[in-house]
């Protein structure tokens, strides 16, 4: 995998990170690459049950956690490369997985770098960060996600007002509207985003992974197809020995020890 992103497997989690400080951490056709290999690594490997999303951004006077597409390489018409075939944009916006993804937001996540976020299933950002969706201001459009999923993340007047305008939303005001998850001082967003993934993990992998399908497909289907779904996930779940394993330490007064099948 190319080093400019990096994964790293931490007990029950995979961390990708973005490594451009110097480019601001812009979307290349090399970070593209990078991020879709990171995700086949944390999907494969069963001993991982949750994700978390980075940026390097030592070294940067102001800190970005990702500007979204590499303006260089679309200038030398290498745009068709900033995305993937099964990820979209930057090998993750439209990338269909099992696995939560929490991604860990200290500084600016502009365009396509909102585009990041907003694909990930939960923010911790710090209170310095900021998130916005500035195309119109080059004559652009956001083309990966943006213009749908900003609405159904903070409502659509305040994401009509970000997006017409095309200014950032402060990490205050981004936890407020229910973008951020968890809000903390500069410098403890993975701290804090680790938190949250061991919370998760202490969890049984099988229903995290079913109960976020049903959540993430209510944004589109209908309630029938909803009931459908979910009976089918508790099924799936009920018929798994990790049921077995959490209704006996429930009995027995002990932790359960997950297995994920």
């Amino acid at each position: 995998m190319s080093e400019i992103v990096t994964y790293e497997v931490q007990g029950r989690v995979g961390v990708i990170t973005l490594n451009r400080p110097d480019a601001r951490n812009a979307i290349n056709g090399d970070v593209a690459k990078g991020v879709e290999a990171a995700v086949d690594q944390l999907e494969e490997d069963d001993n991982v049950w949750v994700g978390i999303l980075t940026a390097n951004t030592e070294g940067q006077e102001r800190p970005v956690f990702c500007a979204g597409a590499d303006l260089k390489a679309i200038n030398a018409g290498k745009g068709n490369e900033l995305g993937t075939s099964r990820g979209g944009f930057g090998g993750f916006v439209y990338r269909e997985r099992k696995k939560p993804v929490i991604v860990a937001v200290d500084g600016l996540a502009t365009a396509g770098g909102c585009e990041l976020v907003l694909a990930a299933d939960l923010v911790v950002a710090t209170e310095r960060s900021a998130f916005g969706l500035a195309e119109v201001k080059r004559n652009l459009i956001a083309g990966a996600g943006g213009l749908f999923r900003l609405p159904r993340a903070i409502g659509q007047a305040a994401a009509m007002e970000a997006i017409l305008t095309g200014e950032p939303i402060p990490a205050q005001r981004a936890y407020e509207l229910g973008l951020v998850s968890r809000l903390v001082p500069e410098g403890q967003a993975m701290a804090e985003a680790h938190k949250l993934a061991e919370a998760i993990t202490a969890s049984a992998p099988l229903a995290v992974w079913a109960s976020r399908k049903v959540v993430l497909a209510s944004a589109w289907a209908d309630d029938e197809t909803l009931k459908r779904m979910t009976n089918e996930e508790f099924a799936h779940v009920l018929d798994s020995e990790d049921t077995k394993e959490g209704l006996t330490a429930f009995i027995e007064k002990r932790a359960p020890n997950w297995k994920g099948h």
